[in-house]
């Protein structure tokens, strides 16, 4: 299935960082007209969502804005969802929102240390569609991929990966090989991995923004469910 992935408005509605940066050290970062991407760059939140009384493992959702839940309004992000379903299945985790829309996997790969040092139990890793978007090298964007994986993996995390993929216009080898990233990484390192992490949700009536390729809440529910299937073999009770 081809992914529509469009340029899209710059007002995020739900783009709290999410995990990974101290609220002293945050950068602002511009929205980026120069370049087509999937999604406007979106300054994180200034504030810190971790409750330091909270001792429950951590579950990090470390991705782009389709992690950040852009277009959505705060608290209708997939890790918002991922929550309540653990929550309601009665997994004690902790999940944190590290999303930040407009992201390159250069820019996970600039502060997939400050994800490791929360010390997650688990990282959800989402990153490649800014990357396709602009004709980045394949090479590269894989490359930047295997480097965050090996450095969560070398953390102690358990990491699972999320894969997405580009629209038709892109060409069939482009495409070819970029959604071949995906399970090459996935059995580099031996992790679980989600092919596309719109599945059930791309197409679906009410599941999609205007864009075509930001979900909606209702969708971000679906995500969500994906999403659990993928980590219920890593959890705890």
């Amino acid at each position: 299935m081809s992914l529509a992935l469009t340029g899209c408005k710059p007002a995020n509605h739900n783009a709290q960082d999410a995990a990974a940066v101290p609220s002293s050290t945050r950068p602002t970062s511009a929205p980026d007209t120069q370049s087509p991407s999937h999604d406007a760059q979106s300054s994180p939140s200034e504030q810190d969502s971790t409750n330091p009384t909270d001792t429950r493992p951590l579950i990090i959702c470390f991705g782009d804005s389709l992690t950040a839940g852009f277009g959505t309004d705060l608290g209708q992000s997939y890790p918002d969802h991922l929550q309540r379903l653990l929550d309601a299945d009665g997994y004690p985790y902790h999940v944190l929102n590290a999303g930040i829309s407009g992201n390159t996997t250069k820019d996970g790969l600039d502060r997939v240390q400050l994800v490791i040092a929360r010390h997650p139990k688990i990282v959800v890793v989402e990153f490649g569609g800014n990357d396709g978007l602009r004709g980045l090298p394949i090479q590269q964007t894989q490359a930047n991929l295997s480097s965050i994986l090996s450095q969560l993996q070398a953390s102690g995390a358990e990491v699972v990966l999320a894969g997405i993929t580009l629209p038709p216009s892109y060409g069939p080898d482009y495409i070819k090989k970029f959604d071949a990233m995906y399970p090459a990484l996935a059995k580099q390192y031996n992790i679980h991995y989600l092919p596309f992490l719109l599945k059930d949700v791309y197409g679906v009536p009410g599941d999609m923004q205007e864009d075509a390729t930001h979900a909606t809440a209702q969708g971000n529910q679906q995500v969500a469910r994906n999403v659990a299937a993928l980590l219920k073999p890593l959890l705890k009770k």
